[in-house]
């Protein structure tokens, strides 16, 4: 069942006119059931505005304000802003009633892993996304959890292109390895996990690279890796360049596995993965709500 059966989409709002938002926007213009009606930021200037401008969307240098002015602008909002900002926009978007999908790390709202709880993001009014490490390595982590449910100790190492990085990003950093973490704890079940993130500055940038470490005796290696194919084939379906580039190895007490994503190239370049696993995976979310709601309407 298609939005072309009602011929209509639902509209959603965008909050934050940097990488984040700007390809959201992108991908968004491509989805079948919701489409862009404002997407706003602070400053007038902004690429992502001019860019916005250029593509025929109605654009705002007032942020959150824009929509307090007019609620019925949107069904569903997007703030690509800051775990800071989040925090003054969430009540506003509560008593506004709008549905709100938070792209940065504040922990507010409901977190959200479409393959493990997309249920769980329907009945609440906010999701958090949690961070673009969180959905990259979250989903390995509790196949591994499931099989050895004994480990107490999980690492991952996110490895992004310094370009990919916007000013949000930076500004996070404290936030995205502390959120990241406690998503891993809260879906998985292990007791303690640790997040780092680099911001590789090597040119040509490189792909997002994110390397997991569980401590464990005796892993069932085989098993494992059968779930994990069928895993990944799963997030490849909304995350095409979504991809296990090192299998489960297994050496010294220590379980290793890779995994990489490949963007689509929507704003940034194809070395831009980290957008595109957080973006993709909000779009689920979006979509879902949206199908519900022409559903009922």
């Amino acid at each position: 069942m298609t939005a072309k059966k009602w011929g209509k989409k639902i509209k959603v709002g965008i909050i934050g006119t940097g990488n984040i938002g700007s390809d959201l926007l992108v991908k968004i213009m491509r989805s079948k059931y919701i489409e862009c009606s404002i997407f706003t930021g602070q400053n007038p200037d902004s690429h992502g505005i001019k860019r916005a401008k250029a593509l025929g969307i109605k654009t705002s240098y007032e942020s959150i304000k824009v929509i307090e002015k007019n609620p019925k602008v949107c069904s569903i909002v997007f703030d690509a802003t800051s775990a800071r900002a989040h925090e003054i926009h969430a009540p506003i978007l509560k008593k506004l009633g709008i549905y709100a999908i938070d792209m940065t790390p504040s922990r507010i709202g409901k977190m959200c892993i479409p393959i493990i709880n997309l249920e769980d993001g329907m009945k609440a009014k906010n999701v958090n996304m949690i961070t673009c490490g969180g959905q990259a390595t979250t989903p390995i982590i509790n196949v591994i959890m499931k099989i050895h449910p004994e480990i107490k100790y999980i690492e991952i190492v996110s490895s992004v292109a310094s370009k990919s990085a916007g000013i949000g990003t930076r500004d996070n950093i404290d936030e995205y390895t502390q959120t990241t973490s406690e998503g891993i704890m809260h879906f998985t079940g292990v007791k303690e996990a640790k997040t780092i993130i680099i911001l590789n500055p090597a040119d040509p940038p490189i792909y997002m690279h994110n390397t997991i470490y569980a401590s464990v005796e005796n892993p069932k290696i085989n098993l494992i890796r059968k779930k994990f194919k069928e895993v990944v084939s799963k997030i490849q379906k909304y995350v095409p360049g979504y991809k296990l580039i090192v299998e489960p190895i297994y050496t010294n007490g220590l379980l290793t596995t890779m995994v990489e994503v490949v963007g689509r190239g929507d704003y940034l370049p194809v070395y831009a993965g980290n957008l595109d696993i957080i973006n993709c995976t909000a779009i689920v979310v979006a979509e879902e709500y949206a199908k519900r709601k022409l559903m009922t309407s």
